[in-house]
């Protein structure tokens, strides 16, 4: 009996075949576009910056770069997988083309990116529409969640600088705005920082806040049905005062610092005052409780704030800090939404641990680093993330159902995204045969027959 050599079959490679198609699941995306009206809505926006004679329009080819880094690139090269296959994504800039677009685009500073920012906009109120009771202010209240990112740098950059976790690199401020347990989130705003910009600047958090809501549907910009979540780094006077301005009236959950005063303060709280934590599913957070602050700590602060202290048993290994109490851990956050219980809102500011899966998702989109010189190309970079992740976010929304909805972009693009086809023509028509035996053809056409009873743009 002859016996195999080695773990695999032996298989012979030919590079001769036609008509194959390597990432066929991209078509998904490519709908997703089509029934958003994201093309037409961006090339409205970016007419002004098109040449009389210009072959190619600068939203195809911004978007041409956005589905790139949706599949998996991080640099403007990339958009070279796109240019291989003309029949399904069209004509395709070449490299030249792109650069001198990005340079454009970022000679004109801040009037191009509100141009793609407005774009966005307009396109997520259809998609919200679109998506119904799967959209995430289908509960009627949207969650806004703010978090700094470092983007390390290996070379040298316009503004990149030493940061606090002693790298070298940038240190964007993200907004995302939150789906929920049964979905992702869409990102909303990015603000290019130096990499030695403070964690804890308001100015900074205030100007984030602004193109976040400035993202969402108008009904949504101001009002106690928007909620903005952030950790301790917006935990200053300046930027509270800002969200609960007469006027804007937004709901807030800000993680605070643990002072002197409050540590003073929580050493005093008796043990008859502590309530149990709670998990999502309504049952007791074991080894946590919550007790809500009053007195003197509010003085300064806007009326109506609640500052809502916790304390937990801290995981084995874990090392406690002066700041710590009784072999607890302590942190503490303020919030002005009244009427509900402090284990309830402790739970809510606790759920926005999720933008750390945003921004990871986020790295593995684009964010891993920067890839141009000047700070204005990165800007304009930065939005092509954004629009990268924002089809990654509206994808599942309208198209998949159940555990894929969940998919981080790793795993949409190694089981649907990667998926191979064979392109027959037939007449004027372009079909895509993928292929039978592959574990998840059936996620991809089903995904495909939702998105085709979309109703199509204007």
């Amino acid at each position: 009996m002859k016996q195999p050599i080695g773990s695999y079959p032996l298989v012979r490679v030919q590079g001769d075949g036609r008509q194959v198609f390597s990432q066929a699941g991209s078509v998904l995306l490519v709908e997703t576009v089509r029934k958003a009206g994201l093309d037409r809505v961006l090339s409205s926006a970016l007419a002004p910056w098109r040449k009389p004679r210009a072959v190619h329009d600068p939203a195809k080819i911004l978007l041409d770069v956005a589905l790139a880094v949706a599949l998996g690139g991080d640099c403007l090269a990339d958009i070279a997988t796109l240019r291989a296959e003309p029949a399904v994504f069209g004509p395709v800039a070449s490299d030249p083309t792109v650069s001198r677009l990005i340079d454009t685009l970022a000679a004109s500073s801040e009037k191009a990116l509100t141009a793609i920012r407005a774009a966005r906009s307009e396109v997520r109120v259809r998609v919200w529409t679109l998506a119904r009771d799967r959209a995430p202010d289908a509960g009627g209240q949207v969650t806004v969640d703010l978090d700094g990112v470092l983007v390390i740098a290996h070379s040298d950059k316009q503004d990149a600088a030493p940061t606090w976790k002693k790298t070298y690199g940038h240190h964007p401020l993200m907004g995302f705005v939150d789906h929920g347990p049964g979905g992702t989130s869409e990102p909303v705003a990015c603000l290019l920082r130096a990499g030695n910009a403070g964690s804890n600047t308001a100015a900074d958090h205030i100007e984030a806040a602004r193109l976040s809501l400035a993202q969402l549907p108008t009904k949504y910009r101001r009002g106690r049905q928007t909620l903005i979540r952030c950790d301790s780094a917006g935990g200053t006077h300046e930027f509270v005062a800002w969200l609960a301005q007469r006027g804007r009236w937004l709901s807030y959950s800000v993680g605070m610092v643990i002072t002197e005063a409050i540590h003073q303060h929580v050493l005093k709280i008796p043990a008859s005052a502590w309530t149990p934590a709670v998990e999502t599913g309504g049952e007791v957070r074991d080894g946590a409780w919550v007790a809500e602050l009053t007195g003197d700590l509010l003085e300064g602060w806007p009326k109506g704030m609640r500052l809502i202290v916790r304390k937990e048993r801290p995981h084995p290994g874990a090392q406690l800090r002066i700041t710590d109490a009784d072999g607890t851990r302590i942190t503490c956050f303020a919030t002005n939404t009244a009427g509900r219980p402090i284990a309830e809102l402790e739970l809510r500011h606790r759920l926005r641990a999720r933008a750390e899966d945003r921004i990871r998702a986020a790295r593995a989109t684009g964010l891993r680093n920067l890839p141009l010189h000047d700070t204005a190309q990165n800007k304009v970079w930065l939005e092509i993330v954004q629009i990268a992740l924002d089809l990654l976010a509206w994808m599942p929304m309208l198209a998949l159902t159940g555990q894929t909805r969940l998919w981080e972009p790793r795993r949409l693009r190694f089981r649907l995204f990667s998926a191979a086809a064979q392109l027959v023509t037939t007449g004027r028509r372009r079909i895509l045969r993928l292929a039978r035996h592959w574990p998840w053809t059936r996620e991809i056409t089903d995904a495909l027959a939702r998105l085709a009873l979309l109703p199509n743009p204007g």
